[in-house]
């Protein structure tokens, strides 16, 4: 299919409601090692990734694991899906039990060609509403490639950290962070389809779970900090269960630089904008 096929699904668009449940709250704090939020307490940054999640049966599911595409999400037929990365903006808290809806928009698709092949990248914007305002906004850049060897080094060092922490991924985390997300993705699980289809060494780390430990780091770092927004973008895999550090460093008033490195080199880049007292 061409990309004008595919322009098609510029400006489509869905509303879905969900429950910030207690319940699953209280099983993503024990995936992350956190103490679990009470009711109406505000929802940790980036927690609001294990809501939404429309079930599928598993006859609508691909051969990845994923939801077979062609419904909201254009299709890309045999293609291999990943979480490019994401720019949101925080403009309030989203609260544990709460009702909230969840607008999204297709904002672009566009095929682009690099080292890898063709590559499919699907931009959507997704609004939540809790007590009938925009609490969060988030455009997420989602990138279909086709079945080629993953990209696994050749990025460049982190530079110096003014905060870090060491990250043990082992299969166990990921298995339990795909249940609470429920992400079906087999990259993350199923190490007979993760190496002999896809091309990894091994399971592979969420980005979105990267992402959140990321900038939970920040958080410890920089207790006076309010963030306003945050982005990542993804640069090559994490591999369980090899040991990475997540960190950063301040780079000016109300800005900070984070990272995720491993011993080949950055995975994943960041940027915080924040207000309140630079703690470091």
């Amino acid at each position: 299919m061409t990309t004008q096929d595919l322009s098609s699904w510029i400006g489509r668009s869905e509303t879905t409601q969900d429950r910030i449940s207690h319940n699953l709250v209280k099983r993503l704090a024990a995936t992350l090692s956190e103490p679990s939020p009470c009711p109406d307490d505000p929802l940790p940054l980036l927690w609001h990734w294990a809501f939404f999640q429309e079930p599928v049966d598993a006859a609508g599911l691909g051969t990845d694991g994923h939801p077979a595409r062609g419904g909201f999400l254009p299709p890309a037929d045999n293609r291999n899906r990943m979480w490019a990365g994401s720019r949101i903006e925080f403009l309030g808290s989203l609260r544990v039990e709460a009702q909230v809806s969840r607008r999204s928009t297709i904002l672009n698709v566009e095929e682009k060609h690099g080292r890898t092949g063709s590559l499919l990248f699907v931009t959507v914007k997704h609004e939540y509403v809790q007590d009938g305002r925009n609490v969060l906004i988030e455009e997420q850049d989602i990138v279909y490639r086709e079945p080629t060897p993953p990209k696994l080094g050749g990025t460049d060092p982190a530079p110096t950290a003014s905060w870090q922490e060491t990250v043990a991924p082992n299969a166990t985390l990921l298995f339990r962070y795909s249940a609470a997300t429920f992400n079906g993705h087999r990259i993350h699980y199923d190490w007979p389809y993760v190496t002999e289809t896809e091309g990894y060494p091994g399971l592979v780390v969420h980005g979105p779970l990267i992402a959140t430990l990321n900038l939970r780091a920040f958080q410890r770092a920089n207790p006076a900090a309010r963030v306003r927004r945050f982005s990542f973008r993804g640069l090559r895999p994490l591999i369980s269960p090899d040991t990475f550090e997540v960190g950063g460093r301040l780079l000016e008033s109300g800005k900070a630089q984070l990272w995720a490195t491993a011993e080949a080199g950055m995975a994943q880049v960041g940027e915080v904008e924040f207000s309140g007292e630079n703690a470091r």
